[in-house]
């Protein structure tokens, strides 16, 4: 396996086949939504908690794993994930609609706020249907309101119904197949992940090689915080014993010792690194298009630290995406904790910024980072975040350079002077001429235009107002203009005054939390 890593090839261990016990296992429900549509407030009416309360601008920021216990006895596990644009990729862990078809995963349509006045489902059913999903085919649609509590009951059935029909069962017995959900730093107990058991079950004491990094597991607590020594199928479970942070997605693979478990590990790691430094490279290529005339790239460096895996992953996701050809974002390090001392080393040493989404600096950070001019940018809600990146994008673009008409003049009157100078040897035609619109500059480009054609283009080299000398006429003012090199005037000409200016990209934010850079 090594070997084939090593050469760039994709290896992907296969599951144990370990086990004949097989038995029904609660279902798995992904809700999915946009933004302020209420998802966590209408899991807090199921589970009677108050979690939707606590989360800044009442937006989940990180997603979460949980059991709900029914009344009749079943339970059902519940993945919470974020409506932000950015949280896509956390979106897809659990499947969104177009994932969820693909994938062929059923579907339960909860029709949220209908007890607000104006509330219309039909509008709702023909949005869906729209899209292809015919609710009459799937049993119709359940309305419900987390504030009234109605209709809990119907969602809970149309759950389990759906659960009975998919005779969902996974294998109880031999070496556990699970998932990582999120994961997080915990100061007193290091790397903690939460995972879900897909088949098998999960032991106390197991090696265990997840993602990139390995451990043995030496604690596993359920939803509730309380130790358990073992994670059956559907169970979201925390594990603690990491060496280090696995990302959000991956595979939790159990090994027989600690030595298969580190080099596992050491391999992954190896080409990670190695895909990381292409990815950069293909990233760079990318946001430069040969086709165009752009200025010189330049490099915006960040440091990304968040409280939980899942969140800095859709963060540097989404801060990859305001890539333009004018700045390239490099996230030069992303980690889980407070921002520390070596972060604020590290942007010093490559004159980064520090991002932090839902952490703060540990007390000793603050000065050092205000003595080292390192700016550190606190968020806790992703809208701000991108903004703020965004603006900072706009403030360090280069910008390009553009030619635009400054003012328009119109020749009323021509006036010729002889012998002006025997150095110059000519006579000098002056175009009496008044400011139609703008203004007209001494020291700018211009461009003559007759019958709306460009006939020359030159510069001012005399701007006169009432015989003095200026070096700028407004809108409505008379004045005499000396074109270099140019004297074959004629009333009605239109004299355009251009100057460079420099246009920079703008920030651009839709409707549904997308983001971009404009150049």
């Amino acid at each position: 396996m090594l070997v084939a890593m090593e050469v760039g090839a994709n290896v992907k261990r296969l599951p144990s086949n370990e086990g004949t016990e097989v038995m029904p296992r609660p279902p798995v429900v992904t809700v999915m939504g946009h933004v302020d549509h209420e998802k966590t407030s209408l899991l807090d009416a199921l589970r009677q908690t108050s979690l939707a309360a606590k989360e800044a601008g009442g937006i989940t920021q990180h997603l979460g794993a949980f059991v709900v216990n029914m009344p009749s006895g079943a339970s059902i596990t519940f993945l919470d994930t974020p409506g932000h644009a950015a949280f896509s990729a956390m979106q897809a862990r659990g499947a969104a609609m177009s994932h969820a078809k693909v994938a062929n995963v059923p579907i339960v349509v909860a029709i949220h706020k209908c007890d607000k006045p104006g509330a219309n489902p039909e509008r709702v059913k023909l949005q869906l249907a729209s899209e292809g999903l015919m609710l009459e085919e799937m049993g119709g649609d359940v309305q419900v309101s987390a504030i009234q509590k109605t209709g809990l009951d119907d969602l809970e059935e149309a759950l389990l119904l759906q659960s009975e029909l998919m005779e969902l069962k996974a294998r109880v017995d031999g070496p556990a197949q699970a998932y990582v959900v999120e994961a997080r730093l915990d100061k007193g107990r290091g790397a903690l992940a939460t995972t879900i058991v897909k088949a098998g079950t999960l032991l106390c004491g197991q090696h265990v090689v997840v993602g990139a990094e390995w451990g043995r597991i030496w604690a596993i607590r359920d939803t509730l915080g309380k130790s358990t020594d073992k994670a059956r199928p559907a169970m979201p479970v925390e594990i603690e014993g990491l060496k280090g942070l696995p990302m959000a997605g991956d595979d939790v693979v159990v090994v027989e010792s600690e030595e298969r478990a580190r080099m596992l590990s050491a391999g992954r790691k190896k080409k990670m690194e190695k895909d990381r430094i292409i990815r950069i490279g293909e990233e760079r290529i990318e946001t430069v298009d040969p086709s165009e005339d752009t200025p010189k790239t330049v490099e915006m460096p960040i440091i990304v630290k968040g409280d939980v895996q899942g969140t800095v992953q859709a963060v540097t996701g989404a801060l990859k995406t305001l890539n333009s050809p004018q700045v390239f974002v490099h996230v030069v390090h992303d980690g889980v904790g407070p921002i520390s001392q070596s972060d604020v080393d590290l942007a010093q040493a490559c004159g980064a910024c520090i991002v932090g989404f839902n952490v703060s600096p540990v007390n000793s950070v603050s000065l050092p980072a205000s003595r080292a001019s390192v700016q550190i940018k606190l968020h806790r809600v992703i809208y701000h975040l991108l903004e703020d990146i965004g603006n900072s994008i706009v403030d360090k673009a280069p910008g390009t350079s553009e030619t635009q008409v400054a003012g328009e003049a119109q020749v009323l009157n021509i006036f010729e002077l002889k012998g002006r100078s025997k150095s110059k040897g000519e006579d000098v035609k002056i175009a009496g001429c008044r400011v139609t619109d703008g203004k007209v500059i001494r020291s700018a480009s211009v461009r003559l235009l007759r019958s709306g054609e460009v006939v020359f283009e030159g510069c001012c080299e005399s701007l006169k107002q009432e015989k003095h000398d200026v070096e700028m006429v407004g809108k409505g003012k008379e004045c005499g203009v000396v074109i270099r090199d140019w004297h074959d005037f004629q009333i009605g000409d239109v004299i355009q005054c251009l100057e460079q200016v420099t246009r920079k990209p703008k920030f651009i934010s839709s409707d549904n939390g997308a983001v971009r850079i404009e150049c």
